[in-house]
């Protein structure tokens, strides 16, 4: 499970001497901060208020700092001929927006009771999906992309009482990854940092518990597959894949996605495993289908998509050039 702009720490080499202390940058401390603050002026607002205050800072990034909006504007575009200039627009509008709200929406988590948090959910769909997986108790893969509010959509399966463990990546920040990691495990989650994935994923699907892994967002050093993201290639975690088809688990994708009521609704939707005896051909379909998946959410609620990231940074050197990245 990721957040906005997650960086892999580097560990220091063998090398480094044992009595260098590692020099920590001003700007960690001022952003953890930050956080700590905001939580505490967050914590007598409702969600709902927290989020819309997080929407007005998040829109600032469109207009008028305008970060990334040229790359956003140009893969909404790209994903989406079909619409007017007005609707990509609006949408990639709303993306900025959705980022703030994820962040205040975050930092409120940071200080609220599971009853509160359970509180700003309607009734899920395909539920029973995920009570099906949960009962043959060999464990789940669960796959997520950065729609809606990714981090409500894992935890949600926690605070129902179901022991789910999440995959993520750490900060840069060291303070303000301990403040996320606390959040997450406050609302129930085991929080499973990469570097220790391998040895812990296996032991948690032993035990028969969710695995969250969100598998929309190639990153340097993780093993990946070239497969299509509207009509365009896109290197994709495997992992998800790799993990079902080794221990013949179900993969159930699931989002948190926000509803006009600001409230959210939890969705689980079943994905396709590959089966033909060839596991490296099985890996890449599977992949394939849930990402599959994930593209017909953003096409359901495309206001709702980490647009900033750069989905199609990483493509086979061979592709031609009308479907590199916009």
């Amino acid at each position: 499970m990721t957040a906005p702009e997650f960086k892999r720490v580097v560990p220091p080499s063998k090398d480094t001497a044992i009595d260098a202390p590692r020099k920590i940058p001003l700007g960690f401390y001022l952003e953890y901060g930050l956080l700590r603050v905001m939580s505490t002026l967050a914590r007598p607002f409702s969600l709902r208020a927290a989020s819309n205050v997080g929407a007005l800072i998040g829109g600032l990034g469109w207009r008028p700092f305008a970060i990334r909006a040229d790359r956003v504007y140009r893969a909404v575009r790209a994903c989406f001929p079909e619409y007017t200039e007005a609707r990509v627009r609006e949408i990639a509008r709303e993306s900025y927006r959705g980022l703030g709200r994820i962040a205040m929406e975050i930092i409120w988590l940071s200080r609220a009771e599971k009853a509160d948090a359970l509180a700003a959910f309607v009734e899920p769909e395909g539920w029973e999906h995920i009570e099906a997986a949960y009962a043959r108790g060999e464990g789940v893969i669960v796959v997520m992309g950065h729609l809606g509010n990714w981090e409500l959509g894992a935890s949600y399966l926690a605070m129902r009482g179901l022991p789910t463990d999440a995959v993520a990546m750490h900060m840069a920040n060291p303070f303000s990854d301990g403040f996320i990691t606390r959040t997450r495990t406050r609302l129930g989650l085991n929080v499973v940092f990469d570097e220790n994935a391998v040895r812990r994923i296996p032991k948690a699907l032993k035990e028969g518990h969710a695995v969250v892994l969100v598998s929309d967002q190639g990153a340097k050093g993780l093993a990946g597959t070239f497969v299509s993201f509207f009509g365009r290639p896109a290197k994709t975690p495997r992992g998800a894949a790799v993990f079902a088809l080794r221990n013949r688990l179900p993969v159930i994708f699931v989002a948190a996605v926000r509803q006009p009521d600001h409230r959210y609704r939890f969705h689980a939707t079943p994905v396709p495993i590959a089966d033909t005896g060839d596991r490296e051909k099985d890996i890449d379909a599977t992949v394939q289908n849930y990402t599959a998946v994930i593209e017909s959410y953003v096409r359901r609620f495309p206001e709702q998509y980490f647009w900033q990231h750069r989905r199609w940074k990483r493509q086979p050197p061979d592709t031609p050039p009308h479907l590199r990245e916009p």
